[in-house]
């Protein structure tokens, strides 16, 4: 499960595009606040803490703590714009979270076990059906994969979403209830070289 990261940002008075370069030419990222029945906040985040944190990877599935001058908000980014020459953040969009908010997340699909797998060692060839997958799940149960283990799998054979443990509540909303995952295809030397 993502673990909730601790973010410090400030308060930003004016909104709109001549503000928001302002506050970049302070070094800073503008970014806002919304949702959860509240009016949205506009802040300013740490231009190299911000950059780290989006390139570490699961930005967009990590809860944070967002410490806006003293007043604690927890939030899930949403979206968040990059410069499209230099890939720099130029803005992030925060979703705030209450304490029973169910949300819509995309997860990562990690498969492990291919060391081990008999397919893969006969020469069947990984095919990964869906890299990931949308689910409604519980602000504090978004996790930050889905382990598919293809140790025992063999040529021809797949694996589906009902053989991988989902967290508690966590509903698939992208595909159709039983997706396949990952095949393990055969190659024309898997099946006995009879293509010439």
């Amino acid at each position: 499960m993502s673990n909730i990261k601790n973010i410090a940002a400030k308060r930003r008075a004016q909104a709109g595009k001549g503000a928001a370069r302002a506050v970049r030419r302070e070094g800073r990222v503008p970014a806002v606040i919304y949702g959860g029945g509240q009016d949205p906040v506009s802040i300013s985040l740490d231009y190299k803490e911000t950059n780290r944190l989006i390139y570490a990877g699961h930005f967009l599935t990590t809860l944070f703590n967002i410490d806006v001058e003293g007043e604690v908000i927890r939030a899930i980014p949403r979206d968040y714009q990059l410069d499209r020459v230099r890939d720099t953040p130029m803005h992030v969009d925060f979703l705030r979270l209450g304490a029973d908010t169910v949300i819509k997340v995309a997860v990562p699909v990690h498969v492990v076990g291919q060391e081990a797998s008999p397919g893969l060692k006969a020469g069947g060839a990984l095919n990964i059906v869906h890299h990931e997958l949308e689910f409604m799940v519980a602000a504090d149960k978004i996790p930050d994969f889905i382990e598919v283990d293809i140790s025992k799998a063999k040529v021809g054979e797949s694996v589906h979403l009902s053989s991988v443990k989902l967290p508690e509540g966590a509903k698939v909303v992208s595909h159709e209830k039983d997706v396949t995952l990952v095949t393990i295809a055969g190659t024309a030397a898997t099946k006995g070289g009879d293509e010439a």
